[in-house]
């Protein structure tokens, strides 16, 4: 008999337009649309928020990533020449450097 995927399973017994309360790391990375080690720099430095705990496991509060996704500064203004442009640094800068 087949190996079933038990999160596919899981995954439809939820309506399709449920969205998720809490997401792993990968997944958070995902939606902030970075690489996981630069989230986890970010969740280091407390750019982005630390996870919770369940059963051992690693879960990040979606809500509280929009929150402090919200919480980061704006791009400067646009100068005359975009490419001359020099963006100001930001807590994700800060998370790089630490």
């Amino acid at each position: 008999m087949a190996a079933v995927d038990t999160r596919a399973r899981r995954s439809a017994l939820l309506p399709a337009g449920l969205p998720p309360f809490g997401v792993t790391r990968e997944q958070a990375a995902l939606l902030l649309s970075i690489s996981v080690s630069l989230f986890d720099s970010a969740v280091e430095v407390g750019t982005m928020p630390q996870p919770r705990v369940l059963g051992g496991r690693n879960i990040w509060d979606v809500d509280e990533i929009w929150a402090s996704f919200r919480a980061l500064p704006h791009k400067a203004g646009m100068s005359q020449d975009p490419d001359e442009l020099r963006p100001q640094g930001n807590a994700f800068d800060n998370a790089k450097k630490a």
